[in-house]
């Protein structure tokens, strides 16, 4: 099962908060993923279709309990999935008219609403309970062990306007972006996905989530530590080769013999120990050298190897 899959699939278990908590919800998957039919004067029928079982229930169950509707549940398999599609038809019956109204489907002049009702978000709770009703209709999370993404697609502008205002409320910043005739709400910050997350009531997700922002986080900085103690290590390997050639023209120019006791502890102990770091090599001196110690000799001896070449 998918990280979306998963997130759906709690959101269609969280509770109501109030009495009309269940009606945003609701209100939110037909006005997202239903299709609406129009077939004569007031009369209307919807199709709804998803992929996940506990949704599919959840809608049928607040048609049922809410607006006494009929429905008809169909279960279709794609040749190309090997997930079922459920799609639940509601056909025309005396109240739907009044039901889409209800949900702000439905203006009161009878056109389609494009906003959303304020009625349905007047409470917090009822505002999450929407926005918990949009991302089942339509929304994706990527898998937190990856990059972080988050998006819910609905085909009308204000409605895309009026989700992020929705989520503004509660300090959560959203974006909208147009894909071909659809408006696509976005959030791309790992933490405005967790509160999403919390605030519309999938705290088993938002712990995975963090779970795995954890994980990832601690995998990044041992990569970076890895990854700039390789970079050091280079860089040491490098500048050693370049001091053994120094030391090379230097000894053949004027002979071991010729040359100052603390340089001539520095070449040997250098060429002893051609990976060790100058801070290594000054704690196998004897008696043990600074760091700085050991970069003067270093320098004497390239200032020599310089002065060859003139």
């Amino acid at each position: 099962m998918s990280f979306t899959a998963e997130v759906k699939d709690e959101l269609a278990r969280v509770p109501p908060t109030c009495s009309h908590c269940e009606k945003a919800t609701l209100a939110a998957l037909v006005r997202i993923e239903g299709t609406l039919f129009f077939s004569g004067q007031g009369t209307y029928r919807i199709e709804i279709a998803t992929d996940v079982p506990s949704v599919a229930r959840l809608i049928i169950k607040l048609l049922h309990e809410l607006y006494h509707l009929k429905t008809e549940l169909t279960v279709r398999r794609s040749v190309l999935h090997k997930t079922p599609n459920y799609l639940i038809e509601v056909p025309a019956q005396p109240h739907l008219a009044d039901a889409l109204r209800d949900m702000g489907v439905l203006s009161e002049e009878g056109g389609l609403e494009l906003g959303i009702k304020e009625g349905l978000v007047a409470k917090e709770c009822c505002t999450a309970a929407y926005l918990r009703g949009a991302f089942l209709g339509s929304g994706f999370v990527s898998d937190p062990r990856g990059d972080f993404h988050f998006e819910v697609t609905v085909e009308s502008e204000d409605l895309a306007e009026g989700l992020v205002e929705l989520l503004d409320r509660k300090g959560i910043n959203a974006r909208v972006m147009q894909r071909r005739s659809s408006h696509m709400v976005y959030l791309k910050s790992g933490a405005a996905i967790l509160e999403f997350l919390a605030f519309t009531g999938a705290h088993q997700s938002a712990l995975s989530m963090e779970n795995a922002r954890v994980i990832k986080s601690v995998r990044n900085d041992v990569n970076r530590m890895t990854n700039a103690e390789i970079a050091n290590q280079a860089k040491a390997a490098s500048a050693s080769v370049d001091q053994i050639y120094a030391i090379r023209e230097v000894l053949e120019a004027h002979g071991m013999e010729n040359l100052p006791p603390a340089l001539q502890e520095f070449i040997r102990l250098r060429v002893t120990y051609p990976d060790a770091t100058l801070k290594e090599l000054g704690e196998r001196a004897t008696p043990p050298l600074s760091k700085s110690a050991v970069y003067h000799r270093v320098r004497r001896i390239e200032q020599m190897a310089k002065e060859l070449h003139r």
